[in-house]
């Protein structure tokens, strides 16, 4: 058999998003080994070469063709002006340490006077994405001074040196421990999987990147989802039945004796610890709940 050869050079996010990242390829398939101060981690298929970068700068990267894929995100790819630049595969909804997009919201000190972005006329605001910032006043009607901030924006409120900031947030928690408000909402993000116009036309290299998209994506539609398998009696089937929610509909078979069913499908997380018990009410044995790597 001949030996695979890299066709595909793809960009993985260091920083805030590599664990997630990482455990999201792992469920996915692909397994990521990193060595200490290595930008090129290795990957379990020898068709993907990896490089690791900041997710700031990933977009940049496929955009100029130095690689040919990556993960991006939303936000960082209208701050660099790169969404007609390169082609968004997909949005992968995932943060740091949830399922969710993450924020971009401006916040001000908890007891200040400020309601609303047209109070911050002429004020400072410190934030890290300054052509966002900008966009979100001007769209607003609102002039006001934008200064970088380096890191811990939040701090510029709470030592006098801004009078609100655009920042990033899952939670909104580490803002209000700063004694910060939430104001408004800038815009919502998330990372999205962009390829270069080149690759994209690349019938080799495009089907790489579908194939990473759609397990990629089976991952992730996985992560709130279960599924549970059951017997169920023959009198007390419909009843069973008419509980279950499913992608499409329950997946029932006869048993040997042709009295029970075995029933088996997937349902969210989120209602399965309820579930159970009334299935177990309404007649089902055996019921076995197990997790889910991808659902396609």
């Amino acid at each position: 058999m001949d030996k695979k050869m890299p066709v595909l050079k793809f960009g993985v996010p260091k920083g805030s998003l590599e664990n997630a990242t990482d455990d999201l390829f792992a469920r996915a398939g692909w397994k990521i080994h990193k060595h200490e101060r290595n930008y090129f981690p290795e990957i379990n298929d020898p068709e993907i070469v990896l490089s690791l970068s900041r997710v700031q700068e990933i977009g940049g990267y496929v955009a100029a063709g130095i690689l040919d894929a990556g993960i991006s995100a939303l936000d960082w790819l209208k701050e660099m002006d790169l969404e007609d630049k390169v082609v968004q595969v997909s949005n992968l909804v995932y943060s740091k340490n949830s399922l969710r997009q993450s924020r971009w919201v401006l916040a001000v000190a908890g007891d200040s006077p400020y309601t609303k972005a047209e109070d911050l006329a002429g004020k400072r605001i410190a934030t890290e994405v300054q052509h966002l910032t900008e966009c979100y006043f001007k769209s607003k009607g609102v002039d006001v001074n934008i200064f970088y901030s380096w890191g811990a924006t939040e701090a510029k409120v709470v030592e006098g040196l801004a009078d609100g900031i655009v920042e990033v947030t899952e939670t909104g928690t580490t803002i209000r421990a700063h004694g910060l408000r939430i104001i408004d909402e800038v815009m919502c993000s998330n990372p999205v999987l962009v390829a270069n116009p080149a690759a994209w036309a690349d019938p080799v290299k495009r089907r790489k990147i579908e194939q990473l998209n759609l397990l990629l994506e089976g991952a992730l539609r996985a992560e709130s989802l279960v599924a549970i398998k059951m017997n169920v009696a023959s009198e007390n089937l419909a009843k069973v039945e008419a509980m279950l929610p499913s992608l499409n509909s329950p997946t029932i078979s006869p048993l040997q004796n042709g009295t029970w069913f075995s029933v088996e499908t997937v349902v969210q997380t989120s209602i399965v610890r309820d579930l159970i018990p009334r299935l177990k009410e309404a007649g089902a044995e055996g019921i076995i709940e197990y997790s889910l790597n991808k659902v396609i």
